[in-house]
């Protein structure tokens, strides 16, 4: 028999939690561990139990759910976060996959939606868009030119630099982005420490969602 996921739901509603329960029946697999009716406790319950999957509800009392993810994925690397929201910006969608959300579904789809949203995100892909997404990086390009958000501070990076993290977002190698902007590689490895400390991430990943996250880059 294949291990059940193990999940905690944090909802406030408790029809809500019921409903969810309800689909989640451990002969597909699932076992709901835990419950929270607000933020602060799904911080204490996912912490505790250390699920796979935490359900969380964007709009929570005494503690918003981005806030309580911030806090949650700040605590353990492990679980991955789909989020449950009536409605929800496409800015937000872009802030809470930067923060670490692995998906988000929308409560009036959670029937049609939420088993396959908890599968494919514990297989270790994304869940946006009422699908499943390999390529987080493409996918939050897109959701970019759809959010069309004007464009934030540069963290001081300097224009080369803006190009080289550009590139970076485009997939390029250090040889691709020596070769298009005619330095040595040594150069870029330079502007890419100097951007990583500019901007507090230490992967070429990281800096790709950060760019797109705060619109270092424009939309092709």
């Amino acid at each position: 028999m294949e291990r059940l996921i193990r999940i905690v739901l944090a909802d406030d509603h408790p029809v809500v939690r019921i409903g969810v329960r309800n689909m989640l029946v451990e002969k597909d697999g699932f076992q709901v561990v835990g419950e929270a009716a607000d933020g602060d406790e799904s911080i204490t319950q996912t912490l505790e139990l250390q699920p796979d999957i935490l359900l969380l509800d964007v709009q929570m009392p005494r503690l918003p759910g981005l806030e309580a993810m911030r806090a949650i994925m700040n605590g353990t690397a492990t679980v991955k976060i789909l989020l449950l929201t009536s409605t929800i910006t496409t800015q937000q969608i872009i802030e809470a996959l930067h923060i670490g959300a692995r998906g988000i579904v929308l409560k009036d789809a959670l029937a049609n939606h939420l088993q396959a949203a908890i599968r494919t995100v514990y297989s270790g892909d994304y869940w946006i868009g009422g699908k499943r997404v390999v390529n987080l990086v493409s996918a939050l390009h897109d959701l970019m030119q759809q959010a069309a958000v004007p464009q934030h501070k540069t963290y001081g990076l300097t224009p080369r630099e803006l190009e080289v993290v550009g590139s970076i977002v485009e997939g390029c190698s250090n040889r691709d982005i020596a070769k298009q902007f005619n330095l040595s590689e040594e150069t870029v490895k330079r502007h890419l420490s100097n951007i990583f400390d500019k901007t507090g991430v230490s992967t070429r990943l990281e800096l790709a969602l950060f760019a797109i996250a705060h619109q270092l880059v424009q939309p092709q």
